[in-house]
């Protein structure tokens, strides 16, 4: 069964192990260290979000280090915009409430 982007991002984990990759690429050893947990949880951890295509492995001699897919990423960000953009238009109202709610209060 192929797991969908949204499922492998709402664990915590996954979501921390995916900020520390942004910024650069990491063995599952040096991902494990940032946890209380072991490796292996670490390891099943990558195997779902490279299984999703959120990260992808580089072979560097015997070490595997992981990197963030950011065409995945996207596509997250893409899904989320129409929401920003709902947020954006309840955020303006609310400015313009409290904008006129603050006139009225000077003008009494």
């Amino acid at each position: 069964m192929r797991r969908d982007i949204f499922q492998a991002i709402a664990d915590p984990t996954r979501r921390a192990i995916i900020t520390l990759i942004a910024l650069q690429a990491m063995t599952p050893n040096a991902l494990a260290e940032h946890f209380d947990t072991t490796r292996q949880a670490v390891s099943k951890h990558l195997r779902i979000l490279t299984e999703c295509e959120l990260i992808k492995q580089e072979h560097r001699g015997r070490e595997i280090y992981y990197q963030l897919e950011i065409d995945k990423m996207k596509e997250i960000d893409k899904w989320i915009e129409q929401f920003r953009k709902i947020w954006e238009t309840r955020f303006d109202q609310l400015d313009n409430l409290l904008a006129t709610l603050q006139k009225q209060k000077n003008e009494q």
